[in-house]
């Protein structure tokens, strides 16, 4: 599980894949198709090598239909991705809330006043 998070979190870096991916939750759509927006800053061989990543990461699937290549997200994958910074997520919320009520009591502390220190004594 480890390794294919890890291929999937080095596809998920790159804004040109994640863009592609975004296409793909709308639905299937060719090679050709997917390249299109790219085409004007890379070849088409970029956009190749680029799905090829999302593919052995199994954030998509590729298969041959004739001439076309169509192209389909796959959401289990995601899941994984998902499953993972959600437990992240709670974690780091938790850890904050304990940071949070260690604060207040600290807070708490300063402003309470000090009878060894009182002028008026």
């Amino acid at each position: 599980m480890q390794d294919n998070l890890d291929l999937r979190f080095a596809a998920l870096a790159d804004p040109t894949r994640r863009a592609m991916l975004l296409r793909l939750a709308r639905g299937e759509a060719d090679v050709s198709s997917l390249a299109r927006p790219f085409l004007k800053r890379m070849s088409l061989p970029a956009v190749t090598k680029h799905l090829k990543v999302l593919e052995r990461a199994g954030l998509i699937t590729k298969r041959r239909k004739a001439q076309r290549r169509p192209c389909r997200l796959n959401p289990e994958a995601l899941k994984d991705v998902g499953d993972w910074t959600e437990h992240c997520r709670v974690y780091f919320e938790e850890s904050l809330d304990r940071l949070d009520a260690y604060l207040k009591t600290i807070s708490n502390k300063a402003n309470e006043p000090n009878p060894k220190h009182d002028p008026a004594n």
